[in-house]
Formats: structure tokens, C-alpha cells, sequence
């Protein structure tokens, strides 16, 4: 159901505003509204302009606490005053950042490391000593690389005559690298035959000891070695903060808490004059809890709290909350999906609750894998508290029922009898149509008394939200509802080998609900008493209207029909598992049992989820449409109820 809400404006000293939102208003749900906005008739407001002093401090306890392993088994030390809260965060960021600082310049250090190995990598198969290389007088060098098609050219046409040897490294499909030597006399000649071959040098510094392979190895070492140093930093770090953790966990419980609270400044507001100076703050709160609220600052005489009635005319459409009994609480997943219920509708949770149930327990009616459900859905729901998974618990519940019903249980259907009826077998003789399935004929009277209670919550919605046409003239409304209630007396005389009515009372019975259903608009504004005029003229009234009734008409043969598939998939599943036992070989009596366990395995997850979709389907497309809007806003309070005493 709905809770009803109430709108309140909550006033004080200035001054006070944090000691009631920490000592009354963290203990009650209240989404706070904007006071400058929805107070317009209130003179003289100004809105807060203070910084928080705590988001800093909680920025810091966050990220603190996010680095502790374990942080739900860490009990929080509630010994601690607020100026201690303060310290311990500033003393552990002190530390915290002292280590860090340590962490980046030994990164800078890799990084400088890791570049130097990448100048030397390419020349670690040069058998030389770079150090004694890069100091010599008489052989000038030149260290570099050159692309692959330049470096054969080089070796099949220049090498010989080149008068210079080049020592090759490694090589890639890009490059070859390397270096090569010559006599200074010739320097020059050789150096722009090289430029020629767009040979790219590269410089190497004189700070390397041995060859390039050991100098490559020494750095790696270096940075093993610098990689030790800062995983014991990290190290450091994470012991220095579990030693603090309950300290750090109380602080940014009780930092968050007050940050909250402050932060309702930004959606409260101030009136100052030369006398007083206060604060407002509106917003909206469920009824038993103003009630609660009021109780409680009655002796409080620094709070001033005025509860709004005709809070719809100011304050616009108030929140919705949904409150339902746990055993329907999942089911409200499926609302939020489609819209939450405005004020002046009705919750549609427990109704969707027992007809998503009852519906899939036909279309899958197996005593065995309506257990798995419940059992695997109970647990998840249990330890997960997953919305789906306590509906597929419930599920389950009505598969298990309509199993003993078919005689189901995994399938097999000469374990238990049938204590109503086999969906496969069952066949029934109707008038005119023959003989049809039992199930399909069911599914179908099934789908016509729930269209015609989806129409009674539709007159309902629009009775309480004053909508005339909605509730009277409308395909859904009373016209509508006579003229379905009818077709399916009729119908049901009809099968059942009854006399229909005389001519005249069936013409009674479908031509008036479908005049005023053509008619709704004018007859609306008759009931109303409005004087304005059709904007159309009345030739395309009548073009609509018809095509509009027609519309109608083909939706209330659709919407019927479509319940058939509750009766297709209970036949369906029957089916399937026949398949399945067939496949183990449960025919000649001695069946393949991991053939029939993986069989139920995959009916039970593929199966289930086609009919779990296809029952949602029917909710919203056969049930919601005609009786729900879902034009709701959620309520969101700004901070969840706490037992702070």
C-alpha cells in the first residue's frame, strides 16, 4: 500500500539547525523539498551560504576506510569526541601522505630507470664494454637504427667499399639497431652514405658499466630492488592504518552523519530581519512519523513545526513510499520497473504479487522444479536479499501447488496422481468450437474475470482522482465494464447450452455502454458543466470515434485471447518434459538419470525465464494498461532512519 505523507515546515534559531537535524531528523525518513522554491508566500528568504567543515575530514576517513580489508567485522570505537575524530584523520593523512610522498619519488626513480632501459635494450647483443666505447680517442661510433629494406641495400651494394664496420643488435619487422665504427678520416664519407640510408641515431650517455646485456640486467635488478621498497611503504601504510581502523571507521560514521546533516542547508532556507534570524526547512514525511516527530519536540521549545492539510494545492503531488507485508515486498520491483503508483492510485503490489504468482505456477506447474525455485530463490533471497530472487521463491510456491494439481514432479507423470487435471490429456466439448483443451478454456475465462477486475481497480483509480470520463465512459470505465461483463454472460450462456437474452436486452446490454463510450467526450463536459466547444467538427468527431470504438472492440478480443498462452505453456511444459523423459529412455524402465537431472536443469532455468517474461508480459500489456498509470515520483529521503538514541 501507499503510506500517506504529510508536508511540513520545520522552523528554529538559526544557530540550532544542526542539533535538530542530528538529534530528530536523522532518526525519520523525510525528503526535504527546496524551502526558496516551494514557500513562495513566505517574505524575506535567502538561502544558506556556509562551507561544510566536515567534507574534507570525511573525504579523507572514506578513503581511509576503503583501503582496510574487512571493514564490516571492524567494530568502530564510539569513545571518541568529535575534536579526536578530527585529529585522527589529520594524524593518519600526515602519515599516510609521508609514505606516499616516499612512493612517488621511488616511482620517479623507476620510471627514470626504465627509460634508460629502453635507450640500452635494443644493443644488448654488442659484445663491448660501453663504458671503454664511449670514450674512445682513435674509432669514432655511432650508435642508432636503420630501417630493414635500407639495411639489406647496405649489405648487398655499400658494405664492402664503405670502409666502416657495422655491428648489428637486435631487430624488429621495422628496424635493425645497432652501431657502426670508422676511422676518423673517413667520418665524414661514412656518415652521409648512413644519412643516405635515413640511419637514425641514437646517443647513449656515459653512464653505464660493462656490456649493454649486463648494464639491461643491472637496471633490472634496480627496479626489482625499488619495487621491494615500495611494497613495504604499502605495507607500512596498511599496517598504520589497521591499527587506527575502529578509529577511522567511528570517525567517518559519525563524520558522514554530519556532513549530511549540514549539507541540509542547501535545501533549507533563512529569514532575517533586525529581531531574529531562523531557519526553515519543508518537505515531506509519512504520517506516522509527523505524528512520532510531533510528539517528541513537544517540549522542545526551539522547534516550531507546522503540518500542512491542503498541502496538494501548494505543494504539488507528494511523494509515494510503498509499504507492503515481506511476503509481497519483492513484487515491488516489478512496480518501480512499470512507474510507481501517484498519490490518488492504488498500489498495485499485492495484485501483481498473487496474479504473477498463481500465473506461473499454472504455466509451470511441477512439484519438483517448483521446489527448486522456492528452495534456490529462498537462499539467494535470504543471503542476497535480491528483490527477483524472493519472487522466484513465491513462484515456486505456486509451481509446487499446481504440480499436485497436474501430477508433476520432474516431469514424471505416473508418480503422483492428479488432483484436478493433466494439461495435455484433458480435453473439453464446447458449442460450435468442439473439442478443445481444458486448459486453454480455463486460461481464457481466467484472462476474462481478470480483465473485468482490472476494470473494477481502473473505476476505482478514477473515482478517487475525480476523473469522470475515466470512471463512467471509458473503454476501462463503467461503460466499458458493462459492455465486457455481457460479452462474457453471453459467451458463458452460450457454452454452458443456456438461452441467451431476448434481442431487445441484448441491445440493451452492448449498444448503450458503446454509445457512451462514443460519446464519452461530450458527455463529460455535460456532467461537468463545461462550455467549451468540440475542437473538431463533428464529422471528424464521429470518423474518430468509430475508428476509436473499433479499436476498442479489437483490444477486448485481443487482450482475451492472449490469455491462451497460460494454458499453451502449462501444455507446453508437459510436453518438453515428455521429450526429456524420452531422451533418457524412461519409457523402457530403466531411464539415464544425468540425462533426466540436466534435462530438469535446463527446463527449469530456460523454461522458467521464458514464462517469468512472458507473465511480466501479461501484467503490463493485459492487467496494467487498463487500470494503472505509474505517473508516481519516488520518495527520497536525504537520509536513511537510524536507532540513535
Amino acid at each position: 500500500m501507499i503510506v500517506k505523507m504529510k508536508f511540513i515546515n520545520i522552523s528554529g534559531p538559526r544557530s540550532d539547525i544542526d542539533r535538530v537535524t542530528d538529534l530528530y531528523l536523522s532518526r525519520y525518513e523525510i525528503q526535504l523539498e527546496s524551502a526558496l522554491s516551494e514557500l513562495k508566500t513566505v517574505d524575506n528568504l535567502r538561502p544558506f551560504i556556509e562551507i561544510n567543515p566536515y567534507r574534507d575530514a570525511l573525504n579523507k576517513a572514506v578513503q581511509f576506510v576503503e583501503l582496510l580489508p574487512n571493514v564490516q567485522d571492524i567494530v568502530p570505537d564510539t569513545s571518541l569526541g568529535l575534536n579526536d575524530m578530527f585529529e585522527i584523520v589529520r594524524k593518519a593523512n600526515e602519515d599516510y601522505m609521508s609514505l606516499e610522498e616516499k612512493k612517488e619519488k621511488l616511482k620517479k626513480k623507476t620510471e627514470q630507470l626504465r627509460t634508460k632501459q629502453q635507450v640500452i635494450a635494443p644493443f644488448r647483443p654488442l659484445d663491448c664494454d660501453l663504458h671503454h666505447v664511449l670514450n674512445y680517442r682513435f674509432i669514432n661510433y655511432r650508435f642508432g637504427r636503420i630501417a630493414v629494406e635500407y639495411y639489406h641495400k647496405m649489405l648487398k651494394y655499400l658494405m664492402e667499399d664503405l670502409g666502416a664496420i657495422f655491428v648489428e643488435g637486435e631487430r624488429d619487422e621495422s628496424y635493425v639497431y645497432g652501431a657502426y665504427f670508422v676511422s676518423p678520416g673517413e667520418v665524414q664519407k661514412v656518415d652521409a652514405v648512413f644519412r643516405s640510408l635515413h640511419f637514425e641515431r641514437i646517443e647513449l650517455k656515459d653512464e653505464f658499466e660493462g656490456t649493454p646485456s649486463y648494464a639491461y640486467q643491472t637496471l633490472d635488478s634496480e627496479i626489482a630492488r625499488i619495487h621491494i621498497e615500495i611494497e613495504d611503504l604499502d605495507k607500512a601504510a596498511g599496517e598504520m592504518l589497521s591499527d587506527r581502523a575502529p578509529q577511522l571507521v567511528a570517525a567517518k560514521n559519525r563524520l558522514e552523519e554530519l556532513s549530511n546533516n549540514f549539507d541540509v542547508r542547501k535545501l533549507a532556507a533563512r529569514v532575517e530581519d533586525k529581531k531574529e534570524d531562523y531557519y526553515i526547512l519543508c518537505g515531506w514525511m509519512a504520517e506516522d512519523d509527523v505524528e512520532k516527530f510531533l510528539a517528541e519536540i513537544k517540549e522542545d521549545d526551539k522547534v516550531f513545526v507546522v503540518v500542512e492539510d491542503d498541502h496538494d494545492t501548494f505543494f504539488g503531488e507528494p511523494p509515494t513510499k510503498l509499504e507492503n507485508p515481506k511476503l509481497f515486498k519483492p513484487f515491488e520491483m516489478f512496480i518501480q520497473m512499470y512507474g510507481l503508483p501517484a498519490s490518488n492510485e492504488m498500489d498495485p503490489t499485492v495484485f501483481v504479487g498473487l496474479t504473477y504468482s498463481f500465473i506461473f505456477g499454472v504455466m509451470f506447474g511441477d512439484v519438483g522444479q517448483g521446489l527448486l525455485l522456492f528452495i534456490g530463490g529462498g537462499l539467494i533471497f535470504h543471503f542476497k536479499k535480491a528483490p527477483l530472487a524472493g519472487i522466484i521463491a513465491t513462484a515456486g510456491i505456486f509451481s509446487t501447488i499446481f504440480g499436485f494439481l497436474f501430477g508433476s514432479i520432474f516431469g514424471f507423470e505416473n508418480v503422483l496422481p492428479a488432483l484436478w487435471l493433466r494439461p495435455i490429456d484433458h480435453m473439453t466439448t464446447l458449442p460450435f468450437l468442439g473439442k478443445l483443451n481444458t486448459v486453454f478454456i480455463i486460461a481464457v475465462a481466467f484472462g476474462m474475470g481478470i480483465i473485468l477486475l482490472a476494470m473494477i481497480l481502473h473505476i476505482i483509480n478514477a473515482l478517487k482522482s475525480h476523473d469522470a470520463e475515466g470512471a463512467w465512459f471509458d473503454a476501462n470505465g463503467v461503460a466499458g465494464f458493462i459492455f465486457y461483463a455481457s460479452a462474457v454472460a453471453s459467451i458463458v450462456l452460450f457454452m454452458t447450452g443456456n438461452s441467451l437474452p431476448a434481442g431487445f436486452v441484448m441491445a440493451v446490454m452492448f449498444g448503450v455502454p458503446l454509445l457512451l463510450i462514443f460519446f464519452k467526450k461530450p458527455l463529460t463536459r455535460l456532467i461537468q458543466k463545461r462550455a467549451d466547444k468540440m475542437e473538431e467538427s463533428k464529422a471528424m468527431f464521429i470518423v474518430e470515434g468509430f475508428f476509436e470504438l473499433f479499436e476498442t472492440l479489437l483490444s477486448y478480443f485481443s487482450n482475451t485471447i492472449s490469455f491462451i498462452r497460460i494454458g499453451a505453456f502449462a501444455v507446453s511444459h508437459a510436453a518438453i518434459m515428455e521429450v526429456v523423459l524420452m531422451l533418457a529412455g524412461a519409457e523402457e524402465g530403466n531411464p539415464n538419470w544425468i540425462v533426466i537431472v540436466l534435462g530438469n536443469l535446463f527446463v527449469c532455468g530456460l523454461e522458467g525465464l521464458i514464462v517469468g517474461i512472458q507473465v511480466l508480459r501479461l501484467e503490463y500489456y493485459e492487467m496494467f494498461s487498463r487500470f494503472y498509470k505509474g505517473t508516481g515520483r519516488a520518495f527520497q529521503p536525504y537520509t536513511k532512519k537510524t536507532n540513535k538514541k
